[in-house]
């Protein structure tokens, strides 16, 4: 078998890169009755046109759905349209939950912006050490330090439609020619000129995978109590709290409400609007309590089938049976 990964999904069809050619297949039936579900960036084996086996993956994101990503690079537009630091807030607790190494970029330098944000933004994320990057696709200002970033390594973009993602990509290899709108004087937002997730060779060294968006980014999937572990500035001061099950909202012996003048007002309204949702879907799990097995377990880095226990125990008697069968042939 052949092994390689897959840079786009179509319809049923998943397109494959070896290294030295590209395949185009379909999903082993087998695979489909596991429910397994590909990614782009997955790497796989594939046969004959099938593929048969998905390789373990190193990490990945749900939605959109990509797999055996190096970095995260976050879009934002400092102007046209305006910087919304909660949905920035969004995104990097998103890389955070997944364990993605974070690169923030800031586009559209050429326009006039206020110069204050600046060393806001240098005051919020410096100290959580996340490396930035200012540019500018049109005038092809920082394009250099952004092509550094993405150097040997497959990167997510990711932001909020108009901010120049595709604009950017552009910008270093403009053969590409990627499809690219401009913001709605209106209504201050772009429209996705991303279809599909596809990974885009950018040059011999670098990759992007192309997205159509981190849209609706919520955190209506993990419980309030862990909403702080995605701010490492509330994080750090949650072992002193009197309460385990501190939220950090009004409890009485709260260690992060004591050290609030040393967290960003930003980001803690970000964090509450996060606890808000959390509890949505503490709610909705609240009565439903049911274990679900999964139908396929990993053996030797391989998804196999799993065999449910009613069809296991099945099987033993069966097994049973003709022991003894076997058992009174030989006493007759």
């Amino acid at each position: 078998m052949t092994q390689g990964q897959i840079y786009k999904i179509h319809s049923d069809f998943y397109y494959i890169d070896d290294g030295k050619q590209t395949h185009e297949c379909k999903i082993r039936e087998v695979l489909k009755k596991q429910k397994e579900k590909i990614f782009v960036g997955d790497f796989v084996e594939f046969e004959n046109g099938f593929i048969k086996n998905i390789v373990e993956r190193k990490n990945f994101i749900k939605r959109p759905s990509v797999a055996n990503i190096d970095q995260v690079i976050i879009v934002s537009a400092l102007k046209e349209p305006d910087l919304d630091l909660h949905q920035l807030n969004r995104y990097i607790a998103l890389a955070k939950y997944y364990n993605i190494p974070t690169i923030l970029c800031f586009n559209k330098e050429d326009l006039k912006w206020d110069k204050i944000l600046k060393d806001k933004i240098k005051k919020i994320y410096e100290p959580l050490g996340y490396k930035i990057v200012y540019t500018s696709a049109k005038e092809h200002k920082g394009i250099k330090s952004f092509e550094k970033v993405l150097a040997n390594k497959t990167s997510v973009l990711c932001g909020n439609s108009g901010v120049g993602k595709s604009s950017l990509i552009n910008a270093i290899n403009p053969h590409l020619n990627l499809r690219t709108k401009q913001v709605s004087e209106k209504t201050q937002r772009g429209t996705h000129t991303t279809r599909h997730c596809e990974i885009i060779k950018i040059n011999d060294s670098s990759r992007i995978v192309d997205t159509p968006g981190f849209s609706n980014v919520r955190f209506d999937f993990i419980l309030p109590a862990d909403i702080d572990l995605l701010f490492d500035e509330i994080s750090k001061f949650r072992d002193e709290c009197k309460y385990a099950d501190c939220l950090h909202i009004c409890e009485d012996g709260c260690n992060v409400l004591k050290n609030l003048d040393k967290i960003d007002a930003t980001r803690y309204e970000s964090y509450l609007e996060f606890i808000k949702e959390a509890k949505e879907y503490k709610e909705k799990i609240k009565f439903e309590g049911k274990k679900q097995e999964h139908n396929k377990k990993l053996i030797n880095n391989k998804h196999v089938a799993k065999i449910s226990e009613k069809k296991r125990q099945s099987a033993r008697n069966t097994i049973k049976q003709n022991i003894y069968k076997d058992i009174e042939n030989e006493n007759e």
